[in-house]
This record gives C-alpha cells, structure tokens and sequence, in this order.
C-alpha cells in the first residue's frame, strides 16, 4: 500500500492522502482582490488529486503584498472575490482548503518577477516598505521603515483580522508565511534583524515577534481547525538563520501546537547560495521532525511519484506539498496514484478517463451508460 496515499489527520481535518498543492504566488489580483485567473488556477489545482490546496500568499494588509498584483484578504471586498472560488471548489472537488497568510515585509512594493522582480519607486507608484530594521533586501535599494511598537501591534492585529476573514470564508487551515525573506523570518535572521530591542540580537529575542503573530492566529482561528506555518530552514549565507536555529524555533512553536512546519529555505538575501537538486530541502523536514516529532512538509523540486512516496515512507516527512510540479502537471495526483497503485477523488464527469488498466483509480470500476 502506497504511504503517500494514506490518510493523516490534522486536528479534525483528515486528509485522504499526503499531498498539498502549495502556494504558489500568481500575480493577478487587482488591488488585493482576486480575479477569473484565480478562479482558474484555484479550481483547475483544486482537481490535481492532492488532498489539500493552498491558496497562495496572501496580504493582512495592502503594504504587505510583495506585488501590487498580489492577493490580499485586508478588506471587504478581498473577501468578497474569494467567496464565489471557494464555493466552486467546494461544489466540484473534496480537497481541503488552506491559505497562506503573509506579509512581505522590505521585500513588498516589487514588480513581478517577469518585471525583473526590483523595488518599485515611490515614482512610478510604489510604496515604502516595512522591516524589523531599516536594512534593505540590496544594498542600492532604499531602507525599509523600521516598524516600531505601534507598528508591530498593526501587523499582528492585521493577520489576526485576516484569520477571522479566512474562517468566514469556511477556509479549512491556515499557514502562517514566516520563510523567503518576507517579514516574519527577516525578524528570525540576523542578515535583515538588527534590532537593539527585545525583538532583536538574540535567538530568543528574534524568534519573539513570529512567535506572537503565530500565537494570534492560532487563537482567533477555530481550534478544531489546523494551522501550520512555512520556515526558511537556512538562508544560505554564513551568519544567517540556520537549521539548529530553524530546530530551536520549531521547539517553540510546538510549545504553541503547530500542526505542520512547511520546511524551506532561503529568500533572505541576494548573496544567497543555493545547492539546487531533486529534493534538495527534504533534510531540513527530516532534520525538523526527528528533533521535534512535529509533523513536516517537505518542499521543493519534488516532481515524481517514486519520489514523493520514498521521502513519506521512509519517514523523512509527513507530507509533500508540490509547486511547479503542479503547474506543468495539474493532474499529478492521478497519475502518482496510478503510479503507486493508490486511489483519489475526481468529479464523476472525469471518471471514465482512466486508463483501462487503472480500474480502480477513482475508486469505481464501472460506469454506466445507455
């Protein structure tokens, strides 16, 4: 019996098998507010076969989108875009449905990334970022503002106004965005945290912030619901955050009843050096959950079945969350579970495409006609 095809529970939330489509960041949103493109993506993705799709970062506030093209769930209307998606999915398909809550932080006011991805100037209709310091992402952009007690309440109070918004929404789960150099892990890493307060220097104080805005989501959303959070288990540059660091984080935030760690890595700094490969990021859930028995996610450049199957059952991590793997094969799950000799869920107007010699693919082994 395939691993990656058996069931977890998370909280009250049970997953038929160990795959999410991760977040994927899609550029489209007007004004915080998403638009037919994520109806498409959404949906389309919400029929791959995994067990639980992630609605990508998603902005508590309009400075906190890395893009002006970035979703956002900071007003009304925000909401209001995301309901009639929702309610498609939750009409075609039996995935679970999570959100990535975010805030860019001094990587917010960028163009696309098929913009060149650089700061946009107040000039040509940007605005000025936020960060734990008045440090820039590049040496040659303009520094941030460093957030002071009044700020940091705002951020935390906005992600706490977006979980309410998220649960409105009958949203399933929550992951709290605190990897790639956005906000929250600029305050884990001493590269963007050069702060002299209690949100600075040490480990204990540098993790404090995430903790707090962790804490907040994780008491306004319904207990029976989960909610992960996705680290940056190194930033890939010497005196950075590292993974012994990542372990002493991932304690605390057991201490806090985590669901999952969505174990990644770098985005910190343009000095970065990454070993890219196959799998490249799976020790780092393997490092994070023998450590601390939280369940994982591994992520990053995972593409086949065989693949994915090996990192959940040799217990290298609970789950795999699949991002361009996704995108060039929306129906992944199925054919990882034709693969694997697993079974997954598909709308009965898709049931008679499977192969003659996967019968039992969606669980049917007959379809009538006359």
């Amino acid at each position: 019996m395939s691993t990656l095809f058996s069931p977890i529970q998370l909280r009250d939330l049970k997953l038929s098998n160990r795959i999410m489509v991760a977040p994927m960041c899609q550029y489209s949103a007007v004004d915080g507010s998403a638009t037919d493109w994520h109806f498409t993506h959404i949906n389309s993705l919400a029929l791959s076969g995994a067990a639980m799709f992630c609605i990508e970062a998603t902005g508590v506030e309009a400075i906190g989108r890395i893009t002006p093209g970035c979703l956002g769930l900071y007003n009304d209307a925000n909401e209001a875009a995301l309901k009639p998606i929702i309610a498609s999915v939750r009409k075609y398909s039996k995935a679970a449905i999570a959100m990535q809550l975010a805030h860019a932080g001094r990587k917010a006011s960028s163009h696309t990334p098929w913009d060149g991805g650089q700061l946009i100037p107040l000039s040509e209709g940007g605005w000025v970022p936020e960060g734990p310091s008045a440090v820039p992402h590049k040496a040659e952009e303009t520094p941030p503002l460093a957030l002071d007690a009044a700020g940091l309440k705002r951020v935390k109070d906005a992600f706490v106004a977006s979980a309410r918004r998220a649960e409105r929404l009958g949203l399933d789960a929550l992951e709290v965005h605190s990897a790639h150099g956005y906000l929250l892990h600029q305050f884990l890493s001493p590269i963007a945290n050069k702060r002299t307060d209690q949100y600075g220097g040490s480990l204990e104080n540098r993790i404090r912030f995430p903790l707090e805005v962790f804490e907040a989501v994780r008491a306004t959303f319904p207990q029976s619901k989960p909610v992960g959070i996705r680290v940056s288990c190194t930033d890939w540059v010497e005196g950075g955050w590292d993974i012994q660091q990542t372990i002493e984080f991932a304690k605390e935030l057991k201490k806090r009843k985590v669901d999952w760690i969505d174990a990644s890595s770098g985005g910190v700094s343009p000095l970065q050096k990454i070993p890219l490969g196959p799998g490249y990021q799976v020790p780092f859930a393997q490092a994070i959950k023998e450590a601390t028995g939280v369940v994982t996610m591994a992520v990053g450049l995972i593409t086949e079945a065989k693949q994915a199957e090996e990192i959940v059952s040799s217990g290298k991590a609970d789950m795999v969350a699949l991002a361009r793997g996704m995108l060039y094969d929306p129906r992944w799950g199925w054919h990882a579970a034709a693969e694997l000799g697993g079974e997954v869920s598909a709308p009965p107007q898709y049931w008679r495409s499977q192969p003659s010699t996967q019968k039992a693919l969606f669980g049917k082994t007959t379809f009538g006609t006359r």
